[in-house]
């Protein structure tokens, strides 16, 4: 029994470390969780003021009959770029499986798919499964880089400008709040057309295109396509920090309940054990008065 006690005291000691490993990491994810936060609420108006005038141009495109660039047009074919946002790191609850799920059921409905992955979970699992990709982007942390969205949509919209895929599509997890994270597939070329509908608040004011239309279009579409990884990529990081301060809370209320358990179970076996000494010694007792 005294065997027992110091097994379950050694386990009580050994989760007690680990419950202060969690609670540190959470306490790290929650303070990166802020900045995060803080950069996809000022990043989203950004993104729907550029995607409205994106469109306020083409609807001016179109209502003065003006030919519109390549990159806009609809192709005949029906291959596609999936551009897929994980973690490099786990214990994140389900953060990535949910994102491998997706992209799995993705490449199951369109099998003429090339991919574009960042972060080293998702590119580990499809390298498992023998599934190249077109680039790789993994190790850039936890906090959201503008030069690196900026090299991805470079890469994304070179190769879709020289013909590689018709289609692109960036699969990510949209932040609601430190608890509720979406996966959301988001179209990006050709330009999807909500956007020639997207409009700001009020009346549209009249536009001078210099030094055409199609110049700014030309100009407006790579910057679209950059704005839209870099916003993805902001929602992506919040959403990952925030499943992993969760995991780790949660993670935390778990060792503190089974210390509590064990807590009980050791003065459990400690009670059997002095009891068991005292009846021990009363029959020692009793014998030598008889």
């Amino acid at each position: 029994m005294a065997q027992s006690s110091r097994d379950i005291k050694r386990r009580i000691s050994s989760i007690s470390k680990t419950q202060q490993i969690t609670k540190a990491m959470e306490m790290i994810a929650a303070s990166k969780l802020r900045s995060a936060q803080e950069t996809v609420i000022s990043t989203r108006p950004y993104y729907e003021r550029l995607t409205s005038s994106l469109g306020t141009a083409l609807r001016a495109a179109e209502q003065a009959g003006e030919d519109m660039p390549a990159i806009i047009r609809d192709r005949a074919g029906d291959s596609h770029c999936l551009l897929v946002f994980a973690a490099d790191r786990g214990l994140a609850g389900g953060y990535n499986a949910a994102i491998i799920r997706q992209a799995e059921a993705f490449l199951k409905e369109y099998p003429d798919t090339e991919m574009v992955m960042v972060g080293r979970k998702v590119r580990d699992h499809f390298r498992r499964r023998n599934r190249t990709a077109l680039a790789e982007f993994v190790g850039i942390g936890d906090t959201a880089n503008l030069r690196v969205a900026q090299d991805i949509g470079h890469v994304i919209f070179d190769f879709f400008v020289h013909g590689l895929f018709d289609n692109v599509t960036i699969l990510y997890t949209e932040f609601i709040n430190t608890v509720t994270h979406r996966v959301k597939l988001r179209p990006v070329l050709p330009l999807p057309e909500q956007i020639k509908e997207t409009k700001g608040d009020g009346p549209e004011p009249l536009y001078v295109y210099e030094p055409s239309i199609n110049g700014v279009l030309e100009t407006l579409i790579p910057l679209y396509v950059d704005a839209a990884v870099y916003q993805a990529l902001t929602e992506a990081k919040a959403s990952e920090l925030g499943a992993r301060m969760n995991a780790m809370r949660n993670a935390t209320d778990n060792a503190g309940e089974l210390i509590q358990e064990l807590t009980i179970s050791y003065n459990r076996a400690r009670q059997a054990q002095i009891t068991k000494e005292i009846a021990e010694i009363v029959g020692g007792a009793d014998a030598l008065e008889s």
